[in-house]
C-alpha cells in the first residue's frame, strides 16, 4: 500500500495567538509536528519495523508487512514561517514545499499537491501538523467501511487529547457536535445532519458509525478512487473557507461538498480516532460550557 501524507506547518510568533501555530512559544509545534512524524513511520513504515530471531546469532527481521505502507510525507510551508529546522526528526523523514501564499490558506496548497500525485498512491491523506495516528489497523478499517458503504462516504476519525491531573489521566474528543439551524452556517446543514446510522461487526464485535454532525478532524484520509473524483470537481481549489476559517475548511469542507461524512459513534469512538497533541482544545472547552 502507498500512502501520500501532506501536512501544513506553519509557525508565526508573531501572529497575536488563537491558534497554537500562531503562539510566542515554539516548543509545542516542535513536539506535535515531531510526533506526528515519528509516528506515523512507526505505525505504517514498512523500513522501520522488525522482530528478533535467534538461531546461533541474533538477526532482524522486517516485520508487519503485511499491515505497512510505503509512506511519502510532504510537509508544505509558507514565507520561512515553520520551524523545520528545529525537529529532531530526521529531514530525510520528509519532503518539504516551500510556498508564498496567506500562512492561513497552507491547508489549500497541500491540496494542489495531492491533485499533482493522482494515480500514484492508494491514499491520499492530509493532516494538521499537531495530530497523531497510532492505530496500525487504520487504514484496513477504512477499507471495511468503504467496501460495506461504497466511495461516495468517508469515514472521519474521532479526535481526542488527554489531560493529566491529580486524578489520572482523562481522555476527551474534542469536536462536539454542531447545530447548522440558524444563522450565517445555514448552508451547511444539508452536508451533515441526516441522521443516518449505520451498524456493522468487526472481529464479531458490533460497531456503530453515524454521520458526522461536526465533519472536522483536522485530518481526512481518501482512496484513489475518492481522490481522483474529488480533483475532478468544479470547486477543487477555489479557496472556499466559509467552514469557521481556512484552516477548518482546508481540512473539512472539501470533502463534506463531495461526500457523505460518517464518523464512529460515541459508544465506540476510539473504533477509528486520533490524537490531537496537547490538551489545549480540551481544557477550552471546559472553562467554556462543556463541562
Amino acid at each position: 500500500m502507498r500512502v501520500l501524507v501532506t501536512i501544513p506547518h506553519v509557525f508565526n510568533p508573531q501572529g497575536g495567538g488563537g491558534y497554537a501555530s500562531l503562539s510566542p512559544d515554539p516548543q509545542p509545534r516542535i513536539q506535535g509536528l515531531s510526533q506526528c512524524l515519528q509516528a506515523l513511520h512507526e505505525v505504517y513504515d514498512s523500513r522501520s519495523q522488525f522482530y528478533f530471531q535467534y538461531t546461533h546469532q541474533l538477526h532482524t527481521f522486517s516485520a508487519n508487512r503485511q499491515s505497512s505502507a510505503q509512506l511519502s510525507i510532504v510537509i508544505c510551508t509558507t514565507q520561512g514561517l515553520h520551524l523545520l529546522d528545529k525537529l529532531p526528526v530526521d529531514p530525510q523523514l520528509y519532503r518539504h514545499r516551500e510556498t508564498l501564499c496567506h500562512p492561513m490558506f497552507l491547508g489549500f496548497e497541500c491540496h494542489q499537491v495531492l491533485k499533482e500525485h493522482l494515480g500514484l498512491y492508494d491514499y491520499y491523506c492530509y493532516l494538521e501538523d499537531d495530530i497523531i495516528l497510532r492505530d496500525a489497523d487504520f487504514f484496513k478499517k477504512l477499507r471495511w467501511f468503504n467496501a460495506q458503504i461504497g466511495d461516495r462516504a468517508v469515514l472521519q476519525p474521532n479526535r481526542y487529547e488527554r489531560i493529566r491531573d491529580r486524578q489520572g489521566t482523562k481522555k476527551f474528543y474534542i469536536d462536539p457536535e454542531l447545530e447548522f439551524k440558524t444563522g450565517k452556517r445555514d448552508n451547511f446543514a444539508h452536508y451533515f445532519n441526516d441522521n443516518l446510522v449505520l451498524t456493522g461487526k468487526v472481529m464479531g464485535e458490533p460497531v456503530t458509525i453515524k454521520r458526522a454532525e461536526n465533519p472536522h478532524s483536522g485530518c481526512f484520509f481518501l482512496n484513489r478512487p475518492q481522490m481522483e473524483f474529488w480533483a475532478q470537481q468544479p470547486y477543487f481549489l477555489d479557496r472556499d473557507a466559509r467552514f469557521f476559517g481556512p484552516l477548518e475548511s482546508a481540512a473539512t469542507l472539501g470533502i463534506a461538498r463531495t461526500f457523505r461524512v460518517y464518523k464512529p459513534a460515541p459508544q465506540n469512538a476510539n473504533f477509528l480516532e486520533v490524537q490531537h497533541f496537547g490538551d489545549g482544545w480540551s481544557r477550552k472547552i471546559k472553562n467554556v460550557k462543556f463541562w
